[in-house]
């Protein structure tokens, strides 16, 4: 409990000295929000043109992409600069971290605190399009409203499981953006997409190696077509928290291996 208050005064702060620069704030959503439009409407263009791929509607896709959005909104808004930790390794400013009386990676996750407005506000948009679309169909009910609510939130644990697994390498080889662009960038990108439209060895790294597919995909077999039980909700999230949990012992151990700029 003292950790999670300490996160949320210091975050608290953060937002705070963000909000000094409002113009850049607000630039800096409508470009993000800009760039996730286009993304989307790429998505839209060929489903619209085809009617469907690999039997996914364009309501379908629209709530994979939308929930993965949210997903990641979440996790970038809690924890944005668990991404940019090889800045920290580089500049040696992680050294500032450990001298703080707060867990590292407390301070580290409440460090330049950007609210993802325009992700979350594009997201929720898509999602209710397409949700409403698919119950006016007849697909879905009411229920899937709180179901996709639960999924998007074991979405952003595993997301951001995924994402200090990966700035924990840094730890070892420092320079590791390379790596996020597949862990992080690649496979969060090739999930916005149903992952049954690539190819078998591709959807053994989306679902086995990087379980990316877990934040969206798999759940959303059962939330938007009943392919599989209700099992696949409490599994999915099995996996984002046993990727948690791994991810923060790894964490530990690869703290305890840092060796400063000055030593």
């Amino acid at each position: 409990m003292n950790g999670l208050r300490m996160y949320g005064l210091l975050v608290a702060a953060s937002f705070r000295s963000r909000m000094q620069y409002r113009f850049n704030f607000w630039f800096s959503t409508a470009m993000s929000a800009l760039i996730n439009v286009v993304e989307f409407l790429m998505l839209a263009v060929i489903l619209l043109k085809f009617g469907h791929i690999q039997g996914w509607s364009l309501s379908e896709a629209g709530w994979l992409y939308a929930v993965l959005t949210l997903s990641k909104a979440l996790y970038r808004t809690v924890a944005s600069d668990v991404h940019n930790i090889e800045s920290y390794l580089v500049s040696g400013e992680l050294d500032a971290l450990l001298l703080r009386p707060v867990p590292v990676l407390v301070a580290l996750m409440s460090r330049n605190v950007s609210i993802r407005a325009g992700e979350l506000i594009q997201g929720i948009a898509i999602l209710s399009l397409s949700l409403a679309s698919l119950m006016q169909a007849g697909q879905l009910g009411w229920i899937a409203v709180p179901l996709s609510i639960f999924v998007i939130f074991s979405g952003a644990v595993l997301l951001f499981a995924i994402g200090l697994l990966t700035a924990t390498v840094g730890f070892w080889l420092t320079r590791i953006t390379e790596l996020q662009n597949i862990t992080e960038d690649a496979a969060r990108t090739a999930a916005q997409y149903p992952i049954s439209i690539y190819p078998r060895w591709l959807q053994g790294i989306l679902l086995g190696v990087i379980p990316v597919g877990f934040a969206n995909y798999m759940p959303g077999l059962f939330v938007l077509r009943g392919d599989t039980g209700w099992w696949m909700l409490p599994l999915a999230a099995a996996v984002a928290g046993a990727l948690l949990v791994l991810s923060l012992i790894f964490w530990r151990l690869g703290l305890s291996r840092y060796q400063s700029t000055g030593s």
